[in-house]
């Protein structure tokens, strides 16, 4: 699609409101030819955004507030992108999002809410980038909250992890229970689910051993504990798996029941799944593998400290374990209680 002539510049929706399709700070980094480029892709992307943006599968976008505060965030990030690259490109890379984030959105002097909402804004524009234009999912945890707390999003209680623990056993499917369960006790990323090989399992150590290779970000090798009901249960899972003729020429660790490796939409579909299955109410939650991965760092922070889970979670910097530091209130009203 190519934008008409009124929409060559900026997309009106309202009819005193209209979307810059090249805002001033991102034109002067771009010569006619690259301007036009660029003005091209942001249609495409903010058009997504407004028809299909918030649920692709449905066809649902987002409202026309979003798509402005989104559109006019990722331009902010395109011209960052530029400026350290020394030339125009597009679609920027996950490695490029992270960067931003860690080296100039967690520095500014705006609230955290404005930087959760900056995160929430790359997580869309890298959505839209890994649906179209063939590039590796941006695999983030979101290191601000845009409610305006600090603490992390959407995560489980103790005992909805028990009763999600529980209710992945009882599918008496190894394969689905293991992920659960390793993924409650590792904080497994979705790229590490889809990533994940036999090797890394160490049942006799009761470890998952991520060669530097394979780790999601690639930085040192990872001994992550495992507790003995997880290392059954991938026992189990291991031998069911050595029967199993689908696996004869992959060494995915997981294959969902198409026989394709795990992405994020089908993980978060088994732990939407599951927890209703458990009975657990979402509460206006959006449940994912994510969820599973904030309760273990919340909790582990409780009883431990930040260095125990920045080495569980595989964390590469500390700023992003510090959101951990937040005392669960069910922790809090007991302590009260025995005051």
């Amino acid at each position: 699609m190519t934008a008409n002539d009124n929409e060559r510049c900026a997309i009106e929706i309202e009819p005193s409101r209209t979307i810059k399709l090249s805002p001033e700070s991102n034109t002067e980094y771009l010569n006619e030819q690259q301007l036009a480029d660029y003005r091209e892709y942001r249609y495409e992307f903010i058009n997504w955004i407004r028809r299909e943006g918030k649920n692709p599968e449905s066809y649902e976008g987002y409202s026309d507030y979003t798509a402005y505060e989104t559109a006019y965030r990722c331009a902010r990030y395109d011209a960052w992108v530029w400026d350290r690259e020394d030339r125009y490109s597009v679609p920027p890379t996950p490695a490029h999002a992270t960067a931003y984030v860690e080296n100039d959105v967690a520095y500014r002097d705006v609230t955290n809410s404005t930087k959760g909402k900056v995160e929430e804004a790359l997580a869309r524009y890298h959505d839209w980038i890994h649906r179209t234009h063939h590039v590796d999912e941006w695999n983030h945890d979101q290191i601000f909250d845009s409610s305006g707390g600090d603490a992390p999003r959407d995560f489980l209680t103790r005992r909805e992890r028990q009763r999600l623990r529980e209710a992945a056993l009882e599918t008496g499917d190894w394969r689905e229970a293991s992920i659960i369960l390793t993924s409650l006790d590792a904080a497994l990323r979705p790229v590490e689910v889809r990533r994940a090989r036999p090797g890394w399992v160490d049942t006799d150590n009761e470890l998952l051993r991520i060669p530097r290779e394979e780790s999601s970000k690639n930085e040192q090798d990872w001994r992550t504990s495992i507790t003995t009901r997880t290392a059954n249960a991938l026992g189990e899972w291991l031998a069911v798996r050595a029967d199993d003729d689908r696996y004869d020429d992959t060494n995915a660790l997981w294959l969902t029941r198409e026989c394709t490796r795990y992405s994020s939409r089908s993980l978060s579909r088994l732990v939407k799944r599951l927890c209703r299955d458990a009975g657990i109410d979402a509460g206006g939650r959006q449940l994912t593998l994510y969820s599973l991965r904030h309760s273990t760092g919340t909790y582990l922070t409780a009883e431990r400290d930040l260095a125990a889970t920045k080495a569980q979670l595989r964390h590469k910097s500390s700023k992003t374990t510090l959101k951990y530091d937040q005392v669960p209130p069910d922790q809090r009203r007991s302590a009260l209680d025995r005051m």
